[in-house]
């Protein structure tokens, strides 16, 4: 995978060694033929319809928590391919993380490990953050242990134009990091100005958990 510079010249994606080693030499991805069976969680995010799908497996220790084996499949870019395999080296290395260490884990450390990604293209270390986060509350559904699920459920932030938190989050993801950019592509708020207070601290919160200080 070479660096890539869009049709018209008009926008440029520079991948770092790190990127490029995990894009033709991916760790941890799931083969044809291995036993499914051996793995007690399963997450799964994204569909192969709107692009990006990704399906992750893990073997969870159950008397520790900590993640002893995670596999993967994606149908999606070099970007995801690499964010995937850099976080499954993260969350078995050293012995593996425990459940609640991995559901710590941000998107910005995967991406800080790969030496940085396109701006355009960091909804994929988000992507795998949240396949990770499906299958932690898989294995608690498996294990009955249904009080440590975290339910991610979308909350609607302008009923007029019925755009949700999750519209917003993608938005920013997406380099709307203003008030303005995030109103063109959702349009919150155009006809219901009084959530703007609203919209404004969630696109100061999203820019600080995806991007920190850098935006």
């Amino acid at each position: 995978m070479s660096d890539v510079t869009s049709k018209d010249g008009s926008a440029s994606w520079f991948y770092s060694d790190i990127v490029k080693d995990h894009f033709f030499h991916p760790r941890n991805f799931m083969m044809d033929g291995v036993d499914a069976s051996q793995f007690n969680a399963i997450g799964k995010v994204g569909s192969p319809a709107c692009g990006d799908e990704l399906q992750v497996w893990m073997r969870v220790d159950p008397e520790t928590e900590r993640i002893l084996d995670f596999r993967w499949r994606t149908f999606g870019c070099g970007s995801a391919i690499a964010s995937t395999s850099m976080a499954s080296e993260m969350v078995t290395e050293n012995g593996g993380m425990t459940l609640a260490e991995a559901r710590a884990m941000r998107p910005q450390q995967i991406m800080d490990r790969l030496g940085g990604l396109p701006a355009r293209k960091f909804h994929c270390s988000v992507l795998c953050d949240k396949a990770l986060r499906d299958a932690i509350n898989d294995y608690y559904r498996r294990v009955g242990k249904t009080d440590k699920i975290i339910a991610e459920s979308a909350r609607v932030i302008d009923p007029v134009a019925n755009v949700t938190d999750r519209d917003i989050e993608s938005a920013v993801l997406d380099g709307a990091t203003t008030i303005e950019a995030v109103q063109t592509k959702t349009k919150v708020g155009i006809g219901n100005p009084s959530v703007l207070p609203a919209v404004e601290e969630l696109i100061r919160f999203y820019r600080e958990k995806y991007f920190g200080s850098r935006h």
